[in-house]
């Protein structure tokens, strides 16, 4: 029978201090120095709202994929941040450039729409549906651009 430092009995090593031996090991050898967040908190994700589909989440996010709707929203920002570009660049436009603009924006007014139904089919709940774009609107912003309005 062993005693530690204090003179308290010591069976045998306990499983806390062979973790903590292979730790200091492995912090003597270096292998702790090139870790990610060294020296800063480590980023902490909130996946509560997520429920019992956290884990499915978590692994979809590690594989560099994400749910349906949330690929379908990523698509509709990027069909709008086109129409936003066409918007934009609607004052500079030759009259050729008119028609072409006006072409381009019912193209992805519609495009924009499509993503937007199978948004609002494959999202959990109405809190991740969006409204399609009316396609007169648009049209109406897309001339009053032209116009310098």
């Amino acid at each position: 029978m062993r005693r530690d430092a204090e003179g308290r009995r010591e069976v045998g090593p306990t499983w806390e201090s062979i973790v903590e031996r292979q730790i200091r090991e492995a912090i003597e050898a270096g292998k702790f120095d090139d870790l990610p967040h060294r020296g800063r908190r480590m980023p902490l994700e909130d996946d509560s709202a997520a429920g019992e589909w956290a884990m499915a989440f978590r692994m979809l996010k590690n594989a560099g994929a994400a749910p349906p709707w949330i690929e379908s929203d990523r698509e509709v920002r990027r069909l709008l941040a086109r129409r936003d570009a066409i918007l934009e660049r609607a004052p500079r436009s030759s009259v050729n450039g008119r028609r072409r603009d006006r072409e381009e924006l019912e193209r992805v007014v519609s495009d924009v729409n499509r993503e937007i139904a199978h948004l609002n089919v494959e999202a959990p709940t109405d809190r991740q549906h969006r409204a399609p774009l009316d396609p007169a609107a648009e049209l109406a912003r897309l001339a009053a651009a032209h116009e310098g309005r």
